[in-house]
C-alpha cells in the first residue's frame, strides 16, 4: 500500500472517495449528457462498482482517479485524475481524464484539476509524458486538453470497448511533456 496522494487547488480537492460521493456520482453517471461520449450511462451498481475500482487503483498506488469536490461547501463535483492504460492500442502511458457533474460545467474545474494532475505527474511522479484520450467528437473535453497545453497527436483510434454504431468509437490522442505544460503560454 503506498502513501494516498490528496490534491488540492484554489477550489477544489481531489481525494480518495468516501461512501458519501456513491450518491453525487450514480446521479452524474445518469445524466445522459454527462455520459454523451461514454458508451452508455451507468447503474448505481456500475457507479459503485467503478468506485472500487478507483478506491483500490488510489490505495496500490497512491494516484489514480480521484473523487473532486468543492473545498468551500464539500460538494461532490466529480472525477479527475490519472491513469496507467494497458488495455488501449495506446499502451503503457498514463492518461489524465475528468468527468464532472453537469452543474460544474463551464467554471474552469476541468482544467483546474486536470493542471493540478499534471504538475503531480510531472513533478512528483517524473512521467515523462502524460496522454489524454476522448471522442473526436467531444469538442469541450479537447477544448480543456488544448487549453492545458496538450497536443493532439494526430494519431486517432478505434477504442475496443466503443461499438462502431454508437458513433464514438474514434478518438482523439493528445499528449504532453513537461516541457510543453511549464513552457505553455
Amino acid at each position: 500500500m503506498s502513501k494516498i496522494h490528496q490534491l488540492e487547488t484554489a477550489r477544489l480537492s481531489l481525494r480518495q472517495w468516501q461512501d458519501r460521493d456513491l450518491d453525487g456520482f450514480a446521479k452524474m453517471n445518469t445524466d445522459e449528457e454527462v455520459m454523451r461520449y461514454f458508451p452508455s450511462t451507468l447503474s448505481r451498481s456500475q457507479s459503485k462498482t467503478a468506485i472500487e475500482k478507483y478506491s483500490t487503483l488510489i490505495a496500490k498506488k497512491g494516484w489514480g482517479f480521484w473523487a473532486a469536490e468543492s473545498r468551500e461547501n464539500a460538494s461532490f463535483i466529480g472525477v479527475v485524475g490519472l491513469h496507467y492504460i494497458d488495455d488501449l492500442p495506446i499502451v503503457n502511458c498514463v492518461e489524465v481524464g475528468w468527468r464532472l457533474a453537469r452543474p460544474y460545467w463551464g467554471m474552469g474545474y476541468a482544467t483546474e484539476a486536470a493542471s493540478r494532475c499534471l504538475e503531480f505527474a510531472f513533478g512528483e511522479l517524473q512521467l515523462d509524458e502524460v496522454v489524454a484520450i476522448t471522442s473526436i467528437n467531444n469538442k469541450k473535453s479537447r477544448a480543456v486538453m488544448e487549453r492545458l497545453g496538450m497536443l493532439n497527436s494526430g494519431n486517432n483510434f478505434l477504442h475496443p470497448r466503443v461499438s462502431a454504431e454508437s458513433g464514438i468509437q474514434e478518438h482523439v490522442l493528445y499528449r504532453i511533456t513537461p516541457e510543453q505544460f511549464y513552457n505553455r503560454g
